[in-house]
């Protein structure tokens, strides 16, 4: 695996000193990552969805990194994220809304030139009269289901626009696209099913550019690369091909401060609950995370040190965690050292395993306490 490499770099939140944990975010990984994207994708532009402010890792900042690898389209849930994203990025990059405009955001989108992804017939038509009050032609893009009954015009609503001559009038029909169910498991049957219906329904609206593929379509193979593609979780160095090994850069690391460090003997409850009782004297350190910070409060996980793995013990607290640090020489480990959470030693994709989740939502989970370091921008 691809390992992070340390150089001085940007620091936002609270200084090192006054924060409990650190968290570094390797841009120069979150631009190669794009780079092995593109590569994979052949003739098909590259997006990069920036929704939940960055996958948690701060979308402005992630945005600017995939501007200089010429990344232009971006992704984001909601008409805020995309008008902090706009004050950000100014005039020229594609944003696009995956939600759509609730009603109401209308007009705030088209001061910021967002694109509004029509995810109903009722989306379509209230961006339509958007457009007609305006006397301006808008951009939209159309999200058709493809079959992950989530987001998107079902089949029959589909079939309803495309009869209708008027129900794009006024608007430029920029993209149109759907999303993948299983992309992350490869042999599954919906994602040829999923590929046939959205080549169906496609081609029941007029032409335009066409996006499929999130990260893991991206691996499914060219079929399903079509204009565009809208990798998210492989930017930021989540596997997208979970059964096998991970071909993008780790672009995150978390430390955590000790705080303090002591010698319990036989017997002592440790934690809330007294979930863990110790079976002889046991040498144990403090942390300063936990599930304020969002490390889930049964996260059955560890931290490391000097390539020493320290379990946890007992109960993960709002804001620490006990480790056993008995495998460790006595007087090694200090207040004010830092053990890694997230790192070469543990992986984002392990950590979320031993949490009984998924890397997404340990990223986006992560705390706005952390000591922020952005290196290789």
């Amino acid at each position: 695996m691809d390992g992070f490499f340390e150089q001085p770099g940007e620091t936002r939140g609270p200084g090192l000193a006054a924060a409990g944990a650190t968290l570094t975010i390797d841009l120069g990984a979150v631009r190669e990552n794009y780079r092995r994207l593109k590569a994979r994708l052949g003739g098909a532009r590259c997006a990069g969805v920036v929704k939940a402010d960055g996958y948690g890792l701060g979308a402005a900042v992630i945005a600017s990194a995939l501007r200089k690898e010429g990344c232009d389209s971006f992704f984001v849930a909601h008409v805020g994220e995309g008008l902090d994203l706009r004050e950000a990025l100014g005039p020229g990059p594609a944003i696009y809304v995956l939600n759509g405009l609730p009603p109401g955001a209308e007009a705030d989108a088209v001061a910021a030139g967002l694109i509004a992804v029509a995810n109903s017939a009722e989306q379509l038509s209230a961006w339509r009269a958007t457009a007609r009050r305006l006397g301006r032609k808008l951009p939209v893009a159309v999200q058709v289901d493809s079959g992950m009954a989530r987001l998107g015009m079902a089949p029959a609503e589909v079939e309803t626009v495309a009869a209708d001559p008027d129900a794009l009038a006024g608007l430029d029909l920029t993209l149109v696209m759907s999303h993948l169910a299983c992309a992350d498991e490869p042999d599954h049957a919906a994602n040829r099913v999923q590929l046939a219906e959205f080549e169906r329904l496609r081609r029941l609206l007029p032409a335009a550019p066409a996006s499929l593929a999130n990260s893991s379509g991206i691996f499914l193979g060219s079929e399903w690369h079509f204009d565009l593609a809208r990798p998210g979780a492989a930017l930021y160095g989540i596997n997208p091909t979970p059964d096998s090994d991970n071909p993008m850069r780790p672009v995150v690391r978390l430390e955590a401060k000790v705080i303090q460090t002591r010698t319990i003997g036989e017997g002592a409850g440790i934690g809330y609950g007294h979930t863990a009782i110790a079976d002889g004297p046991l040498r144990v350190a403090t942390i300063s995370l936990g599930y304020a910070d969002g490390w889930r409060r049964r996260a059955a996980a560890f931290a490391h040190f000097n390539d020493v793995r320290l379990p946890f013990i007992g109960r993960v607290s709002m804001d620490s965690i006990i480790l056993d640090v008995s495998d460790l020489p006595e007087g090694s480990l200090k207040a004010g050292d830092m053990v890694e959470m997230i790192g070469p030693s543990q992986t984002l994709d392990e950590v979320a395993r031993y949490s009984g989740t998924i890397a997404y939502e340990v990223l986006t989970s992560l705390g706005r306490r952390f000591n922020r370091r952005y290196i290789g921008g």
